[in-house]
């Protein structure tokens, strides 16, 4: 186990039932840093060019087709057209793969997990598109201990900064991203959950080799995150969900860190 691991996961891994509470497990989340993961969208919001923009308008009566208004009716409410991969989202397994999980099939103790972060920003000197490697792991795990099996892994590449501000940029190509050799390991030797990471895809090549390679192995993913820069390389835990679509192949969801 990690030596690093919150104080929470170490409560519930290392003490008995009768010694601790649901309780006292609330008491240490609670007392916690929280750090939001999750980009706020609108129809303005970066997307790829194959899906379009969000349309968002007032939801109207179906027989008047007159918008719900408070003044009127004494309630509002949106109706929202968009693709399911818009704004921080999930790519379930099912997005590339006949027969993988669909996202109301991903289980519930797959949406809260130790977190990991590779930041790879110091190496954009050298080269402004790195994609993560095996030794880039290896390095990271010299400083902070072997990856936990289990934990969600995220890639700090900072271009979430770019989001509202500069969303060319945001949406550039290529990028920095993970390589498919890292991918592997980080599943096949670390165990990992899922991955995470701050750009729409997860590699920059044009057969998208590592997000085809995780979908199809019945992974799932976290697209578009943000605040990586506010949260340690180890300790945290991530808690991520989404509607229960049936058979949803992909949604915006909502992601957060609690910091060790």
């Amino acid at each position: 186990m990690h030596r690093l691991l919150p104080a929470l996961l170490l409560v519930s891994l290392h003490a008995s039932a009768a010694d601790t509470s649901l309780a006292d497990a609330l008491r240490v989340i609670q007392s916690k840093e929280y750090v939001d993961l999750t980009h706020t969208f609108s129809p303005s919001t970066p997307v790829w060019f194959g899906f379009g923009q969000a349309t968002m308008s007032a939801a109207c009566d179906p027989k008047t087709h007159m918008p719900y208004t408070l003044e009127k009716d004494g309630f509002r409410t949106t109706f929202y057209s968009m693709v399911g991969q818009y704004g921080t989202h999930v790519d379930p397994p099912a997005h590339f793969s006949a027969s993988g999980m669909t996202m109301d099939q991903i289980p519930l103790k797959q949406m809260i997990l130790p977190l990991v972060v590779f930041d790879i920003t110091p190496l954009f000197g050298k080269d402004p598109n790195h994609a993560l490697t095996i030794d880039d792991i290896r390095s990271w795990e010299k400083e902070h201990g072997q990856v936990p099996a289990g934990a969600f892994a995220a890639l700090r590449t900072d271009m979430s900064k770019d989001w509202d501000s500069n969303p060319a940029r945001f949406k550039r190509q290529p990028f920095p991203a993970w390589s498919l050799a890292a991918i592997r390991f980080l599943f096949d030797e670390r165990r990992i959950t899922a991955i995470g990471h701050e750009s729409l895809d997860t590699d920059t090549t044009d057969t998208m080799e590592s997000e085809t390679w995780i979908l199809r192995q019945n992974h799932f993913q976290i697209e578009a995150m943000a605040n990586l820069d506010k949260v340690p390389a180890a300790g945290a835990v991530i808690v991520v969900t989404w509607p229960k679509v049936e058979h949803g192949f992909g949604f915006p969801a909502r992601a957060f860190a609690i910091l060790p």
